[in-house]
């Protein structure tokens, strides 16, 4: 399982991002370029599940430390 690797302000963006994207998707049917808002998936999906396969490879993360 991937770990949490996108803090909540990150996460939060993520999701905005992603809905809004989705909903230029739904708001222009008739535009031929309303397609590449269907890559508002990516941030929406990686906001919920708080883990970004990009930040795994690159090592990154934004969650706060974890204290022991």
């Amino acid at each position: 399982m991937l770990k949490n690797n996108v803090g909540g302000l990150d996460r939060a963006m993520r999701v905005m991002a992603g809905l809004i994207l989705l909903g230029l998707f739904f708001a222009y049917a008739d535009a031929s370029w309303r397609y590449l808002a269907l890559i508002g998936v990516i941030p929406l999906l990686t906001g919920l599940f708080g883990t970004c396969p990009l930040y795994s490879l690159l090592g990154l993360s934004t969650c706060p430390a974890k204290k022991a």
